[in-house]
């Protein structure tokens, strides 16, 4: 198994002697929540709107979150220090078209937006996909740096980091989105671990056939892919084997059919990642409870992020806020 200082290796837990108090918005299965409870923190409000996550997040870290964000007022929420968003990534077309780029009511980040206006936290972190830089030609950034920074008041960092370079076999690119209310704080991005990664690491030994793909979908990958390649683009399946040093990005979708992350096996057709595997790949420590079906946990790591990449950032958050005497 890889060993990095990034690694978590189990969830310590939520109590009450704490140093600091977070939020988790959006919060999926609690990958960005770990980092955060294990450095000292604790959780007061939690809210995810999909069921068998919340089944997923429950089970792991002893409570329930609340439903839909955006039923929830904002001043009914507990103070806390940090607040916590991967949020997802709408379009701001509607916005766009009808109240202009100012405008950013109909999408999730407004939710934040108008959390972070009511109960102004010392800090957050906000994670997404890389191609939110380049949304829309980059109005779609601009405009959520221009509320975090002249309406919200906050200092703003922001990097592109990959799953990579945190010690996780796995080409997985987020943008990291790092604020502080206080302009005096001094915030740099992590390292990168010069290290390199095997996708052995995360295999299991003899997994169960279940997950070997069938003939029937090997050959579709085959043909799919050699139609792409007729028509000059990369689609297709995408092959790994131990030696690999990282994977392709895991999504929500590949409880499908597995066709970005493929195992190859001697003899046999290739395989997907089981459950498990795929939670190594997001870096969920072994100890980490997978309790829905193989398809709800594939949707759920797919969603997930990187848990090293998030240790580093959260790691090198609680340094500053730290020195700057805000915690």
């Amino acid at each position: 198994m890889y060993n990095n200082i990034y690694k978590i290796n189990e969830i310590n837990s939520n109590n009450d002697n704490y140093e600091f108090k977070y939020i988790d918005l959006f919060a999926g299965i609690g990958g960005i929540r770990m980092p955060f409870q294990n450095l000292g923190g604790k959780c007061v409000f939690s809210s995810e709107i999909d069921k068998y996550a919340a089944q997923t997040y429950e089970a792991n870290y002893g409570e329930k979150p609340s439903g839909d964000i955006t039923q929830i007022e904002a001043n009914t929420i507990p103070n806390f220090d940090i607040l916590l968003a991967g949020f997802p990534c709408q379009a701001f077309s509607i916005a766009g078209k009808r109240k202009g780029f100012e405008d950013t009511r109909g999408t999730m980040f407004f939710e934040v937006e108008r959390i972070l206006e009511e109960k102004k936290p010392k800090s957050f972190l906000l994670e997404n996909v890389k191609g939110l830089t380049n949304h829309d030609h980059g109005r779609t950034f601009k405009v959520m740096l221009d509320i975090l920074e002249n309406k919200l008041g906050y200092k703003v960092f922001y990097k592109v980091l990959n799953a990579k370079n945190f010690g996780l076999p796995q080409n997985r690119e987020r943008i990291m989105i790092v604020g502080f209310k206080n302009h005096d704080i001094d915030f740099k991005f992590p390292d990168e671990l010069n290290q390199e990664t095997k996708v052995g690491d995360i295999l299991i030994k003899n997994p169960d056939t279940k997950y070997t793909i069938s003939d029937k979908i090997w050959e579709s990958h085959q043909l799919r892919k050699e139609r792409n390649r007729a028509k000059g683009n990369g689609f297709g399946y995408s092959l790994f084997n131990e030696n690999s040093p990282y994977t392709s990005t895991i999504s929500a979708r590949y409880y499908k059919d597995g066709s970005e992350i493929l195992i190859a096996q001697d003899g046999k057709n290739p395989r997907k990642l089981t459950p498990r595997e795929a939670a190594r790949l997001q870096g969920y420590p072994d100890t980490f409870k997978i309790v829905v079906s193989d398809t709800q946990a594939y949707k759920e790591f797919g969603n997930s992020v990187p848990i090293n990449m998030i240790n580093a950032v959260a790691q090198e958050m609680y340094k500053s806020l730290k020195n700057g005497g805000e915690i």
